[in-house]
């Protein structure tokens, strides 16, 4: 059972499954209306579908980051990680946007974005943990820098996602950001902003909550996420 439910079979699952959804997204936005009619107000249209189609391209590029780590800086990623980051995934991007989550399960969005910044303040830990054990570096880090520069680098992710979704919006007249409800009515004021304000928030929770977990792990050495680090591999394993 092992060797069939393992992190490699879940890549490969999700994989497919975003491949999948780029075979549907595509005859949708063939046959879809440019505008809902009155009477359907709710149904999707071609902007909701290139949208789809754009988060599926880019969640099967995310499915490579892990083994171009591996092969470009020489990262071995624990499956724990590798597990969490392809539930992740799946979670956001076929399940929130081709099985529309994100509009018919209440707080979808915060839940994820509040766990995803949890995971990149691991990372980010993660990350500045090899440096710590690196001979290219002449000083130790403390904790408490670790724990600031999880916090700044998951936060930091967090705007490059909401960039992200802006430049969607602008360049394909998509609703990433959520500034129209599913009718297409356009919001406005604040109710345009709350959805990016809100991600941005709660991404930055979950890297305090992270950051503070981690700081006291780090600390005491003790705890989960001084037992789960990044390592680089060993030559010898190529070998």
């Amino acid at each position: 059972m092992k060797k069939i439910f393992n992190a490699q079979s879940l890549m490969w699952f999700i994989f497919l499954s975003f491949a999948g959804s780029i075979a549907f997204t595509i005859v949708r936005i063939i046959l879809a209306p440019s505008v809902a009619p009155s009477s359907e107000s709710t149904i999707r249209v071609k902007s909701d579908y290139v949208l789809m189609l754009v988060q599926c391209f880019l969640g099967l590029l995310a499915m490579l980051i892990p083994g171009m780590l591996r092969r470009m800086i020489r990262l071995d990623i624990p499956s724990v990680m590798i597990i969490a980051y392809a539930v992740f995934l799946y979670c956001a991007i076929y399940l929130g946007e081709v099985r529309d989550f994100y509009h018919t399960i209440p707080y979808w969005d915060t839940i994820l974005h509040t766990f995803s910044g949890a995971a990149l303040g691991a990372l980010g830990f993660s990350l500045v943990s090899i440096l710590n054990k690196s001979d290219l570096v002449v000083f130790s880090l403390s904790p408490v820098f670790m724990a600031l520069f999880a916090f700044g680098f998951a936060v930091s992710l967090g705007v490059l996602w909401e960039i992200y979704e802006y430049s969607v919006d602008a360049l394909l007249k998509t609703n990433a950001q959520k500034y129209a409800l599913k009718s297409g009515q356009l919001l406005v004021g604040q109710a345009a902003l709350s959805d990016t304000m809100k991600d941005l928030i709660v991404d930055a929770i979950g890297a305090l909550t992270m950051a503070v977990i981690g700081f006291i792990s780090m600390k005491y050495k003790k705890g989960w996420l001084h037992r789960f680090q990044l390592t680089h591999v060993n030559e010898k394993t190529d070998t």
